[in-house]
């Protein structure tokens, strides 16, 4: 990683170029003061998408619905995900229920889903919850 990040803003979309060294400092996006790394999953939708697969932290998307109980008892441990990996991946949301047609781009075939993108590219996909010792243990696997 260079020494700034280029990191898209969970609420309004806009890139941010940000000091590596000050990402734990919470930092705020440039346009619309939110936090650019919440450390809590983020919902994305077909408008936003795009844009969140831009800059350089790469982005873990958990493709889920609300009537699905695998997804509902997931949500708790990518909640203490994103708290513990806020500096070095953000973590995403995508309803698939809200979003077929983007889910149907995505080739999602089950629920819940994990993909992570880098570089705006899938560079790895899990279907089923994990417990949070083996999604760490998935994404170590995956160079994050």
């Amino acid at each position: 990683m260079t020494d700034a990040l280029l990191i898209p803003c969970p609420h309004c979309h806009s890139l941010n170029r940000l000091p590596a060294a000050r990402l734990g400092e919470a930092p705020r996006c440039g346009r619309c003061k939110s936090p650019v790394l919440p450390g809590k999953p983020f919902a994305v939708d077909a408008a936003g998408f795009a844009a969140q697969l831009k800059g350089d932290l790469p982005l873990l998307l958990d493709v889920w619905a609300d009537w699905c109980g695998p997804c509902k008892a997931f949500a708790p441990v990518f909640d203490q995900a994103a708290r513990e990996l806020a500096q070095q991946v953000r973590l995403a949301k995508l309803n698939s229920e809200a979003e077929a047609p983007l889910a149907g781009q995505l080739g999602i075939r089950s629920i819940p889903t994990l993909i992570l993108f880098r570089a705006g590219r899938e560079v790895a996909r899990q279907s089923g919850a994990l417990p949070l010792p083996q999604l760490l243990a998935w994404l170590r696997q995956q160079g994050v």
